[in-house]
């Protein structure tokens, strides 16, 4: 199985590229998703952030309100670090589940879109890495526009990630997302045909059918032993 990490910043378009992969009929393991679902009332996670956040944080339906708990972590850093220590088992978890379920139905090939990849140190389990990038500038302009959210907001909530030109320099490959949206299409083409290649011998170990064959492998090698013994 191939695992290709996807990985960006806030309003850099990696969720454009994410839909991308989808339209291809690639499955994509979105951690954003398994992160709502971690924080849905009742589970394990939503018991641990209102214990330690409080009650206010919870909408009149005991949801999690998440722009009001976004507001309060993402203007300290302190609050944010303890956030992510509260949820990541339960994250974690279920990303490995997604990823469990697709391999079981025997893809040979998925994404897993994880906005944080390098610190959660996911990347070490996917090659290879797509970072989607785009200048500073470019990306607080985005966000304010697309959130309409004040110059300060938007600052926190860049700077809440580790910065596109660190995690520029630990991809493998860089979709540079300044321009328009032709040019992101024109480089996702050319991604795919990559991403698409015949599996390595040790990726195809891992799937589900190298799996099955390997086992089969050494069942017949023990009749055949038992056979010449």
């Amino acid at each position: 199985m191939r695992i290709v990490g996807l990985t960006g910043g806030i309003a850099s378009g990696k969720s454009t590229t994410s839909s991308h992969f989808k339209s291809r009929g690639i499955p994509v393991v979105d951690a954003d998703i398994v992160a709502r679902n971690v924080l849905k009332k009742g589970t394990g996670g939503w018991k641990k952030v209102v214990a330690t956040f409080g009650e206010d944080i919870l909408q009149a339906n005991g949801q999690v309100d998440r722009a009001k708990l976004g507001q309060i972590v993402f203007s300290d850093p302190a609050k944010r670090q303890l956030l992510n220590r509260l949820l990541a088992r339960y994250i974690s978890t279920g990303l490995f589940m997604e990823v469990l379920k697709l391999w079981m139905k025997g893809c040979k090939i998925i994404v897993l879109d994880v906005p944080l990849l390098f610190e959660s140190k996911m990347d070490k389990w996917t090659k290879p890495i797509i970072v989607v990038w785009v200048d500073p500038e470019t990306q607080l302009h985005r966000l304010m526009t697309r959130d309409g959210s004040t110059e300060e907001e938007a600052k926190n909530r860049i700077s809440s990630q580790m910065s596109l030109d660190i995690k520029k320099t630990k991809a493998d490959i860089v979709i540079d997302n300044t321009g328009t949206l032709e040019a992101l299409n024109e480089q996702f083409e050319m991604i795919l045909i990559q991403i698409t290649k015949p599996l390595a011998w040790t990726e195809y170990a891992l799937s589900r059918q190298g799996a099955i064959l390997g086992l089969f492998s050494i069942f017949a090698g023990v009749i055949l032993c038992k056979t010449v013994l």
